[in-house]
């Protein structure tokens, strides 16, 4: 059971980086404007397509391995999300500890652009259905 845990952990500490460095590469290379949506399955798919000149058959090849583990980021996801919001809030409180008042509200601001809820229909940041 500890290989298992230990194992899961592990691929959730992955896809969290490999999540942070695609959402920092897309930042930082697309203009200004809302975040495009790589949660889903098809988006990914495009946004790897464009990136990689995937074939067709790539393409479907992709699509079902996203689906695929689908059910396994889903449990991972809600067995973390409650640990990693408690994290995040407690991170968020002693930053803005050290902010001024006027830092404090612009912080608060940046927070709500960066960290957008998670859709209420589907509750994780796992890869979405088409």
């Amino acid at each position: 059971m500890n290989r298992l845990r230990a194992g899961a952990l592990a691929l959730l500490l992955v896809v969290f980086a490999a999540g942070m460095a695609v959402g920092w590469g897309v930042r930082n290379w697309r203009p200004a404007g809302p975040a495009p949506r790589y949660r889903e399955a098809r988006a990914m798919v495009d946004f790897l397509t464009k990136q990689l000149s995937l074939s067709p058959a790539q393409q479907d090849s992709v699509r079902g391995i996203l689906r695929r583990h689908r059910p396994e980021l889903d449990t991972l996801w809600h067995l973390v999300h409650p640990r990693m919001d408690s994290l995040r809030a407690v991170m968020h409180r002693e930053i803005n500890a050290q902010l001024t008042p006027s830092q404090q509200a612009r912080y608060s601001a940046l927070v709500a652009r960066v960290e957008r809820p998670a859709q209420p229909d589907s509750g994780n940041p796992g890869l979405e259905r088409d």
